[in-house]
């Protein structure tokens, strides 16, 4: 089969069909910003690369759900926003490597205003994963498949994942994804997300070795 078909049907089978490229200054390096849609639902994505990694193994990456609370807002109820600097830091300190941030990915999946709900009822005792479960949501509904082919799209062979998620690790494995290593990205706490860090910890399973390995029955509330 000759190469320019092999790579037309690769193509076709991919979810996501690339949209536009531009430089993106900040003040953690000048990136290679892409746009690609999922094909399926119209969802738009970005990838932000810095250097070179077309071909490149072992690329630090961060697949970053979006958190409109904590990457824009600022949000001291979770980590999200702390852990994007601190991958762009080590990334930029590496050289290269990439960030795909994944839209959709709000509230681990349940959108925003059933974000806000959740939080409410986290205001009136409950953990994010009870919230979420009595709002008749999913514990965790993303998925990672975009994020596998947007890597496979930028042509990365193999990377080092920025992550507290062993989850994460598996799924992108499950879509071909080669993780040579998990870094860990852990951001100290502060005391509106304490409980937070430890129901991640405890009932979800990241790795937070920040986080005590026990608490009492009333750390949630």
């Amino acid at each position: 089969m000759h190469s320019s078909n092999l790579a037309f049907q690769l193509e076709a089978a991919a979810l996501v069909v690339p949209q536009a490229k531009a430089r993106l200054p900040t003040e953690y390096g000048h990136y290679q910003m892409y746009a690609f849609i999922d094909r399926r639902t119209g969802i738009e994505h970005i990838a932000l690369v810095l250097g070179e990694v077309t071909g490149q193994g072992n690329v630090l990456t961060r697949v970053h759900s979006e958190c409109l609370t904590g990457d824009v807002f600022g949000s001291q109820r979770c980590d999200c926003g702390e852990q994007f600097k601190q991958a762009q830091r080590l990334i930029q300190k590496q050289g290269n490597g990439v960030i795909v941030y994944l839209r959709g990915h709000e509230g681990r999946g349940i959108g925003l205003s059933n974000k806000v709900r959740a939080y409410a009822l986290q205001e009136q005792g409950m953990d994010t994963v009870e919230a979420n479960l009595a709002l008749g949501q999913p514990i965790d509904s993303r998925e990672y498949d975009i994020a596998a082919d947007i890597l496979q799209h930028l042509q990365v062979r193999s990377i080092h994942l920025l992550s507290n998620n062993p989850g994460k690790m598996e799924a992108l494995a499950a879509f071909g994804i080669t993780v040579e290593t998990v870094v860990p990205l852990e951001i100290e706490g502060n005391p509106q997300n304490a409980a937070y860090l430890a129901t991640k910890k405890h009932k979800l399973g990241h790795h937070l070795a920040l986080v005590a390995d026990s608490f009492g029955l009333n750390q949630f509330n």
